[in-house]
């Protein structure tokens, strides 16, 4: 791989150790993949924060170099494994939480913006059509090349990390036009009625066409939740991080549909909900927001939760970002969803808490939330935003 006078000079260690171990990595990572030179990005998202994944080994690998490593462009985090503000009330260990702090200290000694997000195109990290950038969580990832048209690779943690610590990436995969090229054709003939149903679309594309660019047909205009909760299914069961959704994603004008071709009926996304949903009624967790809630969802929550209680032996959680958090305490959604019985948990999110053992049974809006909730040996049943408060209320899925 190509690099300039200047990169040499930080593989040779010119700029500290944590500006050579990043070069290291990213030379190691381009010439695994072929690529013939770095580029610059204008933002990276780092996932591999919660302690409850690094431990003790990835503590200590961030705190070497926290010692003289400072990010070269805006760079947020991925969800940690605790509400930062209120892990108390979320039943988190105290031992726990002194290892996850450590583990935030150390990413904001390096100028990172404690974001603890898996939305950061909602809090402010919002790259341009076309702009290079250097992301890591999935759903992000396929936000950012699909919804938005920007350009990531699926960054490991410490590739997006050395990748914020030089300002650049190698350039391969998703980053060059002729892989960015939509290889099938899904045409959608089910009727999408509810927000649920287009995780269950993700999860369809995802088993059927795994490992592909799916260009998709015939789907109604949707909103940012539901293409947000199709960006986090659809990869999560198999699919690349990219698509292109005829009519609504920016870059479909640009691309045909391919010829190899696939149909999803309302017999598979009925056969999605089978597969997803366990066999269950009682719940005793509920958590909206996967990936993060945005305030438009916060605002219907507590729409629906008005004058209402959360059953006694159910959890209620709506996890989503601090900002988003700010935002509903200025409008009043948050009184109204905690005099309900409901709680929030900003920072964190079902995928990377340490939960398990902790629930039995999980409802959800989130395809992606069942996947690891199975992971967190939880029963697990995904529905409506309606459906789910109505368990969080009484306590059983109806």
């Amino acid at each position: 791989m190509y690099l300039t006078k200047n990169e040499e000079k930080m593989l040779d260690g010119e700029q500290g150790y944590a500006v050579k171990k990043s070069m290291e990595i990213l030379v190691a990572l381009g010439n695994i993949y072929g690529a013939e030179k770095l580029i610059e990005v204008g933002s990276v998202q780092v996932a591999g924060v919660s302690y409850h994944n690094l431990g003790d080994a990835g503590l200590e690998f961030l705190n070497e170099l926290a010692k003289d490593g400072k990010v070269k462009v805006l760079t947020t985090l991925n969800p940690a494994g605790m509400d930062l503000e209120n892990w108390q009330n979320l039943g988190i260990d105290p031992e726990f939480a002194r290892k996850q702090n450590l583990v935030i200290e150390a990413f904001s000694k390096m100028g990172i913006i404690v974001s603890c997000t898996c939305t950061p195109y909602l809090i402010g990290n919002l790259p341009r059509y076309g702009e290079h950038v250097a992301w890591s969580e999935s759903s992000a990832v396929t936000f950012a090349n699909s919804v938005i048209g920007a350009k990531t690779n699926r960054e490991g943690g410490p590739s997006a990390l050395a990748a914020a610590f030089v300002g650049k990436t190698p350039c391969y995969g998703l980053h060059l036009d002729e892989n960015r090229v939509p290889d099938i054709h899904v045409e959608v003939v089910a009727d999408l009625t509810k927000f649920s149903d287009f995780g269950a679309l993700g999860y369809c594309i995802g088993k059927q066409a795994p490992n592909t660019i799916p260009y998709i047909t015939g789907v109604p205009e949707v909103g940012v939740d539901e293409l947000k909760t199709f960006c986090a299914s659809v990869v999560t069961f198999g699919a690349k991080p990219l698509f292109y959704m005829q009519g609504i994603t920016p870059a479909s004008e640009k691309h045909q549909p391919p010829k190899e071709k696939i149909t999803i009926g309302n017999s598979d996304i009925k056969a999605a909900y089978d597969a997803i949903n366990d066999e269950t009624e009682e719940i005793d967790f509920v958590c909206i927001g996967c990936p993060h809630a945005s305030i438009k969802e916060i605002a219907k929550i507590a729409d629906m939760l008005k004058d209402k209680k959360v059953a006694p032996n159910t959890e209620f959680w709506v996890a989503t970002s601090r900002p988003m958090k700010q935002l509903s305490d200025k409008r009043g959604y948050t009184q109204i969803i905690e005099n309900a019985g409901g709680k929030f948990a900003c920072d964190t999110c079902m995928a990377v808490a340490p939960l398990k053992g902790r629930f039995r049974t999980v409802a959800t809006t989130s395809a992606k939330g069942c996947y690891y909730s199975r992971h967190n040996k939880m029963l697990t049943k995904m529905g409506s935003l309606e459906e789910c408060i109505n368990a969080g209320v009484t306590g059983k899925w109806n």
